[in-house]
């Protein structure tokens, strides 16, 4: 079944994509001033995220649910396999952290890495603001605006509309997949967490390729910023120990043997899910297209 509604081009739809962006960002840019951090990333959630992607698809697409795969429910079992990536993995990702801030870029570059330096420095300040949470009603309103409602917004963007876009063209669905991620990680601004962030963006890109379904990276987006809410939460109340978690697969001298079995974990884990997406495939009644015909 033909998804599209009006014969755009690639680039007409990315151009209207952005354009609806740039209009969050001014409208943003607006109200930011007499908000609270929340507040603000609320409604950049929202007005930069969300509605630029849903108006997008409505414009593009016949059925727009459809082509952002948001009529499709994932399994209980794919579920699991979610869950059981971000236990396995996050190993492999503190060490992929690890590997990206000891990057130094050459001497004559040396004034773009300080300005890099400083602002991440003032990101990482800005983080531990946010996630300095003393109450139980303040994490709950930070995992609600920091893991709930980033995790579906940012997956309507880049998962639902950003990748549908992209696979229409004939660069392939994996350079797609890998492209989005890349942008996924660009468009965070912190320099020093790129690669992490990118195989993150990745893994969520090929949930929406392999289950044909967006809320499996919407669930794994969730949960991934839920947990980082909650484990710097038990962190400030002393529950946990600061940074034991972020430490976990990054040695301290020698090979990173833990990392290395997070990422073979990961990858059966990875695997698994595609196995389990498959079969629900053969035994489904939908009618659905795949995500790329």
């Amino acid at each position: 079944m033909n998804e599209t509604r009006i014969q755009l081009s690639i680039g007409s739809r990315l151009l209207v994509l952005l354009g609806l962006m740039g209009i969050g960002l001014l409208v943003l840019g607006l109200v930011a001033g007499s908000l609270p951090l929340l507040g603000v990333l609320t409604m950049q959630d929202l007005l930069v995220f969300a509605l630029p992607a849903v108006v997008a698809m409505l414009i593009s697409y016949r059925h727009p649910l459809r082509a952002m795969r948001l009529d499709r429910w994932p399994s209980w079992q794919v579920v699991g396999c979610i869950v059981a990536f971000w236990v396995v993995s996050l190993p492999l990702m503190n060490w992929l952290v690890a590997i990206n801030e000891a990057m130094t870029l050459p001497s004559w570059m040396s004034s773009v890495e300080q300005w890099m330096r400083a602002s991440e420095a003032s990101a990482e300040e800005l983080t531990q603001q946010l996630l300095a949470t003393k109450s139980l009603p303040q994490l709950l309103a930070t995992v609600t605006v920091v893991g709930v409602l980033a995790g579906l917004c940012e997956e309507l963007l880049f998962r639902g509309a950003l990748l549908r876009i992209v696979l229409d063209s004939p660069i392939g669905r994996h350079a797609a997949v890998w492209v989005v991620a890349a942008i996924f990680s660009a468009i965070h601004l912190e320099f020093f967490g790129f690669l992490p962030r990118m195989v993150l963006g990745a893994w969520f890109g090929y949930l929406a390729l392999y289950t044909r379904s967006l809320w499996t990276p919407i669930m794994a987006h969730a949960l991934n910023n839920s947990m980082v809410v909650v484990l710097h939460h038990l962190a400030y109340r002393g529950t946990l120990t600061p940074g034991a978690a972020d430490q976990l697969g990054v040695p301290a001298s020698g090979w990173p043997w833990l990392a290395m079995l997070s990422m073979v974990l990961s990858i059966g884990v990875a695997l698994r899910t595609i196995t389990l997406s498959r079969r629900a495939w053969a035994h489904s009644s939908a009618t659905s297209a795949p995500l790329q015909q």
